[in-house]
């Protein structure tokens, strides 16, 4: 049977698909590529077709042998997790590969790629979403059986002091101080346990960063730069303005804390707009776009190699003084909006990358909410 489409409307449905599509000659040579192959090479269709695939991936990279398999079978080959990292791709180009022949071309491959940064960052919100409600049941555990006896400890310490000398007043002091600082540890980790629904509101992601910016040179980052890379045609992201302070707020002092004793450090926010994922949303069945892409990035050192998987796990610190529930609780944050954080680290260059859905007419604003 003859398809009633024409080639303009293969081409079209060839374009909507959500991942890059090409199709190569028997010289290696493009032939096609679809709009999203179009921003995984990042080049232009009317550039790929004069260029081989070999001036993107490398000839000895696993893509290579699949399209020769194909050519030589006729038959349709899958192949997960595949590193396609170039010079021009960039580093840690994982990906899922598709390729099969053309039947009425046996010379021509096609050839679908998947990212496998999208479902891996699927997987990894998952569990830090289970990770941070593994802290909630320890932290309303940990508020009623430490702070009661927390407080006796601390009210005999006051008590002892009244009647000790002055080298043992300097230990029961200490006891108060160390009495204390357990007490705000546990209050940090009871922000885990609070289970009421997110006012939420249309708020600009700008004003918020513009705020964090200011907070931060006052305080931690005077001699830090902090650089801005924005888009300012960006909707209003649909979330809790007081919140989203305390996420960038605390994203913003650790880059500024990664760069200090750097000459060159530097701190960089950026915000654009990135379709394609789509997230279920904590609560409801269903599932919100999340478009705004929000970026804090310093060129410190990088997060080491042995926590990097792990940098949003509760306890995680590199800091000698860390409680390690900062990310924990900027990864509960994110996740209970609805979106998506991600870390990407190398030495020179890290990167913790926000995604968010986007306000909507429609969507419930408080009277406090901004547009």
């Amino acid at each position: 049977m003859r398809s009633p489409l024409s080639n303009d409307g293969k081409i079209a449905i060839l374009n909507a698909l959500p991942h890059p599509v090409v199709v190569v000659d028997e010289q290696g040579a493009f032939v096609f590529a679809n709009s999203d192959a179009e921003q995984f090479f990042s080049a232009g269709a009317s550039h790929l077709v004069k260029r081989k695939l070999s001036d993107f991936i490398p000839t000895d990279s696993p893509l290579f042998a699949l399209i020769d398999q194909v050519r030589e079978s006729q038959a349709r080959i899958s192949e997960y997790r595949v590193d396609v990292s170039s010079p021009r791709l960039g580093s840690e180009r994982l990906v899922d590969l598709y390729v099969s022949s053309l039947p009425d071309r046996p010379d021509f491959v096609v050839v679908m790629i998947q990212l496998r940064s999208i479902a891996d960052k699927m997987d990894r919100q998952l569990t830090h979403r289970a990770a941070a409600r593994s802290v909630t049941g320890l932290a309303a555990m940990l508020a009623h059986e430490i702070r009661n006896p927390l407080s006796g400890i601390k009210g005999a310490a006051q008590l002892l002091e009244t009647a000790a000398s002055d080298e043992d007043r300097v230990l029961t002091r200490l006891i108060q101080e160390e009495s204390e600082r357990i007490g705000k540890l546990v209050d940090r980790m009871e922000v885990f346990s609070d289970q009421r629904p997110i006012e939420r509101s249309a708020v600009n992601i700008h004003s918020v960063l513009e705020h964090v910016k200011t907070l931060a040179r006052s305080g931690f980052s005077r001699s830090t730069r902090i650089l801005e890379t924005y888009d300012p045609s960006l909707p209003p992201v649909f979330a809790n303005r007081d919140q989203l302070v305390q996420v960038f707020l605390n994203l913003v002092k650790n880059a500024v804390e990664a760069v200090n004793g750097h000459e060159d450090g530097e701190v960089r926010l950026s915000t654009a707009f990135r379709p394609g994922v789509r997230l279920s949303v904590p609560g409801t069945k269903s599932r919100v776009a999340l478009p705004l892409e929000f970026t804090v990035e310093d060129n410190g050192p990088g997060v080491p190699d042995d926590i990097r998987e792990h940098i949003f796990d509760p306890f995680v610190t590199t800091k000698p003084s860390g409680s390690g529930l900062g990310l924990a609780l900027v990864a509960k944050i994110i996740g209970d909006h609805g979106g998506v954080i991600e870390c990407d680290s190398q030495p020179g260059h890290t990167a913790f990358r926000v995604l968010m859905p986007a306000w909507r007419d429609g969507d419930p604003v408080s009277p406090t909410g901004e547009a």
